[in-house]
């Protein structure tokens, strides 16, 4: 069904564009149709849908057919645009939260058809390129707002504090029949422990009706989170949600987005931002890397590795100015080695994701430390957790990486999340350990198909991609050895 927004832009888009073919400015046309400047004005930017006989004055007005005006057909030069707003674009996707509204879009289409007609087909071309589905664009536009507002959020950040004051005034750490309690009594959620059927072994939980089915397999930082989370959705009540903990289909952007929003909620209940930020004070100022002052602070506050490192990037920019940094989150299984959750602050983009199918590079200690976890005896319990200093090939840029690992229950994949702080000035001051000679160091590329490392016992595929770009850079060298 079409939406009154879509009919409403269209018919914007039109008269804007009848209007600027013909010379008039709105003034002008205002004269000659006896409609208020600033009705045309709503018209034009699709916030409004005048009367069957106000549309025949400006048909009249533009020297246009009247039939033209009202069908929802554009031009060859803005096919692609049509295509766009009848996709559903606006609705499930609100430009407003990265402050634009659909008129400023609609205005940039009308004023420049042609390069931004050009400019979204090469985009749709490149998406089908790399078979990018419309979930990997959503979420692709959600790690872009994240970034913008460097992944923290002071209302929900307020609201996870009056969420505490509310309902849990005296307790700084949170147990599961707590969390259980306060969703049942106040808002009628019943929570059950469930086995799934086989092809839903990987959700963690699923919400019908009333009642919440959490994973039997699920650990206990698991269940915390998953409840944390359901909270959330309680409180800050969305008009659409996910039922399911794990994604199985993503329906819309608005979706994304709740979801992440449920989830920073749970991450900052679960690891309160005054707290966790004095923790945090300590750690830094010791004058050695203690793996096991971070495994302790995973105890004290009973959250995963994911949820605790994720919550640094919410804190370490907006209170220690540790703004440029990275997050990934890589899965192994069957020694499959895949990047499955990324953020990266202040435009750093070293390392990233792989459209290519490119063989990240196994010196990285995202990567090393699931190898490290394969051969430990207590596989599925320990937590592994490691730091390194990495310097990349071809670039001045040096990070102290921390990185943690353990099974991915409930299913038998193994994951590893990894906060990477670029070394700056102000990160060696902040950061005491940050200058000790027992901080591993290791030189560390992208992929193994970009890498310029020699005989390097990691890699696991040829520079097919480098020696690419090598043979381009001596062709053109040659080129301009000859035109001298």
């Amino acid at each position: 069904m079409i939406s009154k927004e879509y009919i409403r832009l269209i018919l914007g888009l039109k008269v804007k564009q009848a209007r600027q073919e013909k010379g008039l400015s709105l003034s002008e046309l205002a004269h000659k149709t006896g409609i208020s400047v600033s009705y045309l004005n709503e018209i034009e930017k699709g916030k409004k849908y005048p009367q069957s006989e106000k549309i025949v004055t400006l048909a009249e007005a533009l020297g246009v057919n009247y039939d033209w005006l009202v069908s929802l057909k554009l031009n060859k030069k803005l096919l692609p645009l049509s295509k766009l707003l009848a996709s559903g674009f606006f609705e499930e996707f609100p430009l407003e939260i990265f402050g634009i509204e659909p008129a400023q879009f609609l205005e940039i289409l009308v004023n420049a058809p042609d390069k931004v007609t050009a400019f979204i087909s090469t985009l749709l071309e490149i998406a089908r390129s790399y078979d990018m589905q419309i979930e990997e664009f959503y979420f692709s536009a959600l790690r872009s707002y994240q970034e913008m507002h460097e992944n923290y959020f002071p209302d929900l950040e307020i609201e996870a504090k009056k969420c505490r004051e509310m309902y849990f005034p005296h307790s700084t750490i949170l147990q599961i029949q707590v969390l259980q309690e306060v969703l049942q009594e106040n808002f009628h959620i019943q929570v059950q422990e469930f086995e799934f059927e086989p092809s839903l072994q990987h959700l963690r939980s699923l919400l019908k009706g009333k009642t919440l089915f959490i994973n039997h397999l699920l650990n206990e930082e698991q269940r915390l989170f998953v409840l944390a989370r359901e909270i959330g959705y309680a409180l800050l009540k969305p008009a659409q949600r996910t039922y399911t903990f794990s994604w199985v289909e993503v329906k819309s952007f608005e979706e994304v987005l709740n979801n992440f929003r449920a989830s920073y909620f749970a991450g900052a209940l679960l690891l309160p931002e005054s707290e966790l930020i004095a923790d945090l004070e300590v750690f830094f100022k010791k004058e050695t890397f203690q793996a096991e002052f971070l495994t302790a602070l995973l105890a004290k506050y009973h959250v995963s590795p994911e949820t605790f490192l994720y919550r640094l990037t919410n804190l370490l920019p907006k209170h220690f100015g540790l703004n440029e940094l990275f997050f990934l989150r890589f899965d192994n299984a069957e020694n499959q080695f895949n990047l499955t959750k990324e953020l990266h602050l202040s435009g750093l983009h070293n390392p990233h994701a792989s459209a290519l199918g490119e063989h990240y590079c196994r010196r990285w200690i995202s990567i090393s430390i699931l190898k490290d976890l394969q051969q430990t005896s207590t596989l599925g319990k320990e937590i592994l957790c490691k730091s390194q200093i990495s310097e990349y090939y071809n670039s001045d840029n040096r990070y102290w990486v921390l990185a943690m690992a353990r099974s991915l229950s409930p299913t038998p994949a193994l994951s590893s999340v990894a906060v990477g702080i670029k070394i700056t000035s102000h990160s060696q001051k902040l950061i005491s350990f940050l200058q000790s000679k027992s901080l591993f160091t290791r030189k560390v590329g992208e992929t193994c198909e970009r890498c310029i490392a020699h005989n390097c016992p990691e890699r696991v595929a040829k520079a097919t991609i480098l020696q690419k770009l090598e043979k381009k850079k001596a062709s053109r060298e040659a080129i301009a050895r000859l035109l001298l």
